[in-house]
C-alpha cells in the first residue's frame, strides 16, 4: 500500500463483504522480548497461514517489535483497542491482523499484515516519528502471491530531499553503501510517477520478482537491515525544543499522511476485503493515522495541482504524467531524474 505508479496488481478479485472479528488485547513482555496474545489465535506471531510455503511477513513484524524492543520501550498504541483484526468471511483470505505501538521518539509503529490461502501476503509496516524529531518515516510495502512480488522499501524522507540538501546529507549520507547494495539485489521495479518520487528516498527499493526462496531471502535480509538502521537514527536522533521547527515537522509529516491516504493505490484491496466504509476509517485513522490530528490543511491545499474544475480531487495518480523507467539516483545518492528515462 504504497505511494508508487499502481503498477495493476491491486486488482485481486475478492469479495467486499466480510465480518468484523472479536477485539483482541496484546500484552508486550519487555523482559521476556516476547509477544504474547490473549485471546485470538490471529494475533500469535509465532503462525503462519501457509507453513509450508516457507515465508510469512509476520516473522517480519516479530523482528521488527523485538528489535525496536532492544532500543526503546514500547507500549501499545490506543489505537490497539480498536483495530487488532479482521476476519475475512471469503476462502481466499484468512485475516487481516493489526498491531499498533508507541514509543518515546515514535508516534506511531504500526503494521497490517492480510494472509490468504492461496498464497497471497500483503505487509504494510510503518513507523511515524514524534513531531520532535525529524527521523525520516520507516516504509515497508510487500505484496505476494505464489508466483510475484511488488515491494517497496524505503526510510521515506519527512523534509525534501530535492531541496534541503542538509537533511539529505544528516540522514542518508552513510546509508547509501546499503542502499547500492540491495539495489543490485533488488533491480529498479519499472516505471515510477514524479510525483510519487518525492517520497522516496535515494536509498529507497522499489522492484518486482518472482517468487523463491532464495529471492525472499534477500528481501527478509533488506526489511532486517533496513530498519536496524532506521532505529539506529532513531537512537541518534536528538529531540527538537524550537517550536517553530516542530510545527515544521509536524506539517512535513501530515503532508506525507495526506498524500498517502488520498493517493495510494493501495486502497482498492482493502475497499474488496472489507469494504469502502470500514476501509475509509482504517485508511484515515489507522494506517495513515494522523490525517486528522496532525493538520488542517486538505489534500487540495498541498496538491493544487490535482483540482478539478468542480473543485474535487483529481483521480489520476500522475498529472505531469510523467514516470521513471529507471532508478533515478547515482551511486552517490545523487538525483540524476533529467537525465534518465523518462516515460
Amino acid at each position: 500500500m504504497e505511494c508508487f505508479s499502481s503498477p495493476g496488481w491491486f486488482s485481486i478479485s475478492t469479495p467486499s463483504f466480510v465480518g468484523l472479528k472479536s477485539k483482541n488485547k496484546l500484552s508486550l513482555n519487555r523482559k521476556g522480548r516476547s509477544f504474547n496474545k490473549d485471546g485470538s489465535r490471529c494475533m500469535s506471531m509465532s503462525q503462519t497461514a501457509d507453513e509450508s510455503s516457507g515465508i510469512s511477513y509476520k516473522k517480519l513484524i516479530h523482528f521488527a517489535l523485538e528489535e525496536t524492543n532492544t532500543h526503546t520501550l514500547l507500549s501499545p498504541s490506543p489505537l490497539q483497542e480498536k483495530y487488532s483484526s479482521f476476519l475475512a468471511m471469503d476462502d481466499k483470505t484468512m485475516e487481516l491482523q493489526m498491531l499498533s505501538f508507541e514509543a518515546p521518539k515514535i508516534r506511531l509503529l504500526r503494521s497490517l499484515c492480510i494472509e490468504g490461502s492461496d498464497g497471497m501476503q500483503v505487509l504494510d509496516f510503518a513507523a511515524f516519528p514524534k513531531p520532535e524529531f525529524d527521523l525520516p518515516i520507516f516504509c515497508a510495502n510487500f505484496f505476494t502471491t505464489a508466483k510475484m512480488n511488488i515491494i517497496v522499501l524505503d526510510l521515506n524522507p519527512l523534509h525534501d530531499i530535492m531541496d534541503q540538501e542538509d537533511y539529505k546529507e544528516k540522514y542518508y549520507k552513510d546509508l547509501i553503501p546499503l542502499g547500492l547494495k540491495y539495489s543490485e539485489l533488488l533491480p529498479w521495479g519499472g516505471k515510477l510517477t514524479s510525483e510519487s518520487l518525492r517520497f522516496f528516498s535515494p536509498i529507497v527499493i522499489w522492484t518486482r520478482f518472482s517468487s523463491s526462496p532464495h529471492n525472499h531471502s534477500v528481501l527478509f535480509s533488506a526489511f532486517k537491515d533496513y530498519y536496524q538502521a532506521w532505529l539506529g537514527l532513531m537512537d541518534r536522533s536528538e529531540e527538537e525544543t524550537d517550536a517553530s521547527q516542530i510545527a515544521c515537522n509536524c506539517e512535513a509529516q501530515h503532508r506525507y499522511l495526506t498524500w498517502r491516504s488520498e493517493k495510494d493505490p493501495g486502497h482498492g484491496v482493502l475497499k474488496r476485503l472489507i469494504g469502502e466504509d470500514l476501509a475509509k476509517d482504517v485508511i484515515t485513522k489507522y494506517l495513515f493515522n494522523g490525517v486528522n490530528e496532525l493538520g488542517n490543511k486538505t489534500f487540495l491545499d498541498y496538491f493544487p495541482e490535482y483540482r478539478c474544475e468542480d473543485g474535487k480531487v483529481n483521480e489520476k495518480r500522475s498529472m505531469i504524467g510523467k514516470s521513471f523507467e529507471n532508478r533515478p539516483w547515482n551511486a552517490r545518492g545523487e538525483f540524476i531524474g533529467d537525465r534518465v528515462k523518462i516515460v
